[in-house]
């Protein structure tokens, strides 16, 4: 994936995770649940945001394949949270993703190249980012965690040394739930 930077039109409360958890997170807690990939538009912002503008374009194919390969993300992850690894029904969603692209090495004067060709031009933000969530869980699945507020519905990737982050951001989520344990030990 290339360089990212946070489009300033992205409206999502977490922003800069690894591309596979930025994209589940397109997804955020809200009445109804906020969707960024509910419209085309949000698409162009989230392609910005991942650094991908330049590379895809923002159309309906496009979105469909991002939100096929989201769905498939969301499903290998509820596993993760519940402790377990994904099993044959959600890697088979992966892999479903994963089918329309492979990388190719070549060999040239600067060294080894990797380059992603993908069947049908549209899949390749999809492609990328399923790619990526293979990296994370050869890193250590049990880096890629739920936020542990009970409201929030956002993942991360623990890059903590010790393993043990829980929010997926102190400020927001994490002073929340020490303001809520202040509130009951006041009450008594």
């Amino acid at each position: 994936m290339t360089e990212r930077t946070a489009d300033p039109r992205d409206p999502r409360p977490l922003l800069g995770e690894p591309p596979a958890l930025d994209l589940l997170n397109t997804r955020w807690a809200g009445t109804p649940v906020n969707d960024l990939l509910a419209a085309p538009d949000g698409h162009a912002i989230w392609l910005s945001s991942a650094g991908l503008a330049g590379r895809c374009a923002a159309d309906e194919a496009g979105l469909a394949a991002l939100r096929e390969a989201r769905e498939a993300l969301a499903a290998a992850v509820r596993e993760l949270d519940a402790g377990r690894l994904p099993g044959a029904g959600e890697l088979a969603g992966l892999d479903a993703v994963l089918r329309h692209g492979r990388v190719r090495r070549e060999a040239s004067a600067a060294g080894p190249v990797d380059r992603v060709e993908v069947d049908e031009p549209h899949r390749l933000a999809a492609w990328l980012v399923v790619d990526d969530f293979l990296g994370l869980l050869a890193q250590g699945p049990q880096r890629i965690r739920k936020c542990a507020h009970e409201a929030c519905i956002l993942h991360f990737f623990d890059t903590s040394q010790n393993g043990r982050r829980r929010w997926c951001r102190m400020a927001v989520c994490g002073n929340r739930a020490k303001a809520a344990r202040h509130y009951e030990k006041a009450k008594g």
